[in-house]
């Protein structure tokens, strides 16, 4: 059958195919969720330093930029799978700026103040309690949280040994944490802030304030100086 010209210029156009969108699926409710369930079971699985947050994006079947958006970091998401109500990393961060000279009181104060809060503490008590229980959950918030907190009071010192004065600044406040939290160990389970502030306050001092370093001087130059 013949239609003319203007018979095939008003013939119905044939109704447009839907085309599926290529890449990652877009954020949806539950995406949130769906994250925190794989990034949950690969920390676990693998550990915090060897998880990338382009994994855990493929394996949700997200975009990876999602994950910035609900967590900020990858820092935020394991914290997020932990079901913590404040960043230990993030209470430091608010500690350290300000005089210099009273850094180690404010760092005090703040982990104090927050393991003492029946909420917050309540969790992270409940956190450090897992970690005695599990020794592979233990080594995750240490290569996690624990780097972390490292690699902030790091930066903060500076100089050749900033990573060593780190490490015994959070020896000092782990071995605070372990006594009055976890064995509850007299006089620092039941000592006040304040006091508790003002007792280890010197300890930590020598973490951020380096010493200042005495010039070298030659035997010959020590025994004129003696002769004078």
């Amino acid at each position: 059958m013949n239609y003319s010209q203007d018979d095939r210029r008003q013939a119905p156009e044939p109704a447009p195919v839907p085309v599926r969108a290529r890449g990652r699926r877009p954020g949806r409710p539950h995406t949130r969720a769906l994250l925190l369930e794989v990034a949950a079971r690969r920390f676990r699985a693998d550990g915090y330093q060897r998880v990338t947050l382009r994994s855990i994006a493929g394996e949700a079947d997200v975009d990876l930029a999602l994950i910035s958006y609900y967590f900020g970091s990858k820092r935020g998401l394991f914290t997020a799978t932990l079901t913590l109500p404040a960043s230990p990393v993030d209470l430091l961060v608010q500690a350290l700026p300000g005089d210099p000279a009273t850094v180690p009181e404010r760092i005090l104060r703040t982990l104090i103040e927050t393991w003492d809060d029946p909420e917050r503490g309540g969790s992270l008590r409940a956190l450090m309690s897992a970690g005695l229980g599990d020794p592979q959950f233990a080594r995750q918030l240490a290569e996690g949280i624990g780097r972390e907190i490292i690699d902030v009071l790091a930066e903060h010192i500076g100089g050749a040994q900033a990573q060593r004065r780190a490490m015994a600044a959070a020896t000092l406040l782990n071995g605070l944490i372990f006594t009055r939290y976890v064995v509850h160990l007299e006089p620092m389970a039941s000592m006040p802030a304040d006091e508790l502030v003002r007792v280890l306050a010197p300890g930590l001092r020598p973490m951020f304030h380096a010493p200042a370093l005495r010039p070298r001087t030659s035997p010959r130059a020590s025994r004129n100086t003696g002769s004078q």
